[in-house]
């Protein structure tokens, strides 16, 4: 880690819908890494409108938590966690599921980058460098994604090979920017590729994640043909965009 990330504000955002099963054994799993690690990686729960257990569990447990009256989807969910970083002055904050999927141990690897001013905006990727213990989605959510990034860097002209990945760093800046401008659809291929469009510095890093040990995806088997046609159709659409 690099020897200036101690003087750095982390926040980690945690959105969460229906994650009673989840929700404390990965806010534990972070607390247990601070101590160990004398990390102080900050923890924000996004409670987005559940009809489950998780705002009790969380407030049972002293877990800071934003609890949304309604459930405004990934995006919206996510970009409360921004507004709430940008106002109490982050310096980088971390996408971090709810689910079990993401591995605290990575954190570091994805804010490295940024802390050292090499880069704005960073992707924890499970594609660049593939692991035979890593989870990598089904097959056919895999062919979605090869899509997805074949028409990312056709806009882009940079090549993003994770592009649904929900565990993702950003600086100072790019809260600012989140937090006042976010897509409430398909957030992570939108997001990136506007980012790069502007001309902010996007990497990637490869991370180990595993598959999600309760609930359900926010992404549905059935919607998968439905979601891949609608990113690419949005991403053509900021390909016609102009950025300063």
């Amino acid at each position: 880690m690099s020897k200036d990330s101690k003087n750095k504000k982390v926040l980690l955002i945690i959105p969460a819908y229906n994650e009673e099963a989840n929700i404390l054994k990965t806010v534990n799993t972070i607390k247990d890494y601070n101590k160990k690690n004398n990390t102080n990686y900050d923890i924000l729960v996004i409670n987005d409108g559940s009809k489950d257990n998780t705002s009790n569990i969380c407030h049972n447990n002293n877990i800071k938590t934003i609890d949304l009256v309604h459930n405004l989807g990934i995006g919206g969910a996510v970009q409360s966690g921004y507004k709430y970083a940008y106002y109490n002055n982050y310096d980088i904050a971390v996408q971090f599921d709810g689910d079990g999927q993401h591995d605290v141990n990575y954190v570091k690897n994805i804010i490295d980058p940024i802390i050292d001013n090499k880069a704005d905006f960073v992707i924890g990727s499970r594609f660049i460098k593939k692991q035979k213990d890593n989870f990598q989605s089904t097959t056919a959510r895999r062919i979605g994604i090869n899509m997805i990034s074949f028409f990312m860097r056709i806009v882009s002209h940079k090549k993003i090979y994770d592009t649904t990945s929900g565990f993702r760093a950003c600086n100072k800046q790019i809260i600012e920017n989140f937090a006042n401008d976010y897509p409430l659809e398909y957030p992570e291929p939108i997001s990136t590729v506007e980012l790069i469009k502007k001309g902010y510095k996007v990497c990637e890093v490869p991370v180990k994640m595993n598959d999600r040990e309760g609930g359900t995806s926010s992404i549905k088997s059935w919607k998968n043909l439905y979601y891949m046609i609608n990113v690419i159709l949005s991403i053509l659409i900021i390909g016609t965009r102009r950025y300063k």
